[in-house]
């Protein structure tokens, strides 16, 4: 038997990226996997691509500054495989400039995707989690929530405020059986910070290193909870 097959996940911003390495990785593991992403037609298409027409990986389009869309891409994962195991909030966006350059919805697009978003799938996802018998809630964060620096006001407040969110999180459903934890990388070599990510990109952290750690944490024993992952390149380029 595949190591994580009956588990049922959802992986939001699951498309590409961090997200979409996640997602592959647990399908491969025998998990039935829901992604989301803002347009249909790319969590379509990219649930085909990591699962064939098998049905294991369902593509449902969702908005997480949208509540309502928050609430029904969780119904859509228990209607489609019949519970919940395991939350995956990756969904991100950055902005970067002088908190007098940036403009409100900028200010708004990076708060509520990286911070309320969260906050809405996991108040959908809990009651579901509850009612499986406990589960698991991972929030991939980033170092920026702890190391500020200029022109990342509204990322580092979404990403500060993520740590915090999380960690309160962990102590209100610790004795329910759901474990929740955040994974903070450093650099990755993703599309987020350019489109084609290249060979420039070797010395950073790979989307699948941290497919590796959400793996790994979920084979942690019931009695362990690991709260917090910090995770930096090994090598960075050397300074000066």
């Amino acid at each position: 038997m595949a190591r994580h097959e009956g588990m049922v996940a959802i992986v939001t911003g699951g498309s590409k990226g961090i997200g979409r390495a996640i997602a592959g990785a647990l399908a491969a593991e025998g998990a039935s996997v829901v992604i989301s992403a803002r347009t249909a037609g790319d969590v379509e298409r990219v649930a085909v691509e990591l699962g064939g027409r098998d049905g294991r990986v369902l593509g449902v389009r969702c908005d997480v500054r949208d509540p309502d869309d928050c609430a029904r891409m969780v119904e859509a994962a228990v209607d489609a495989f019949g519970r919940l195991d395991v939350l995956v909030n990756n969904a991100g966006v950055g902005a970067f400039a002088p908190v007098e350059a940036m403009s409100i919805e900028t200010w708004r697009q990076v708060i509520e995707t990286n911070l309320s978003g969260v906050f809405y799938c996991s108040r959908a996802a809990i009651p579901h989690l509850r009612r499986a018998g406990g589960g698991w809630i991972i929030n991939i964060g980033s170092l920026a929530g702890k190391n500020a620096f200029p022109g990342g006001g509204a990322y580092n407040a979404s990403k500060f405020g993520l740590l915090g969110f999380t960690e309160a999180l962990m102590q209100e459903v610790r004795h329910d059986g759901i474990r929740v934890s955040t994974i903070m990388p450093g650099s990755v070599a993703t599309e987020f910070s350019h489109p084609e990510p290249g060979t420039s990109d070797e010395w950073k952290i790979h989307p699948q290193d941290i497919a590796e750690l959400v793996l790994d944490l979920l084979r942690t024993p019931a009695r362990t909870l690991p709260s917090r992952i910090e995770v930096r390149p090994a090598r960075p380029p050397k300074k000066g």
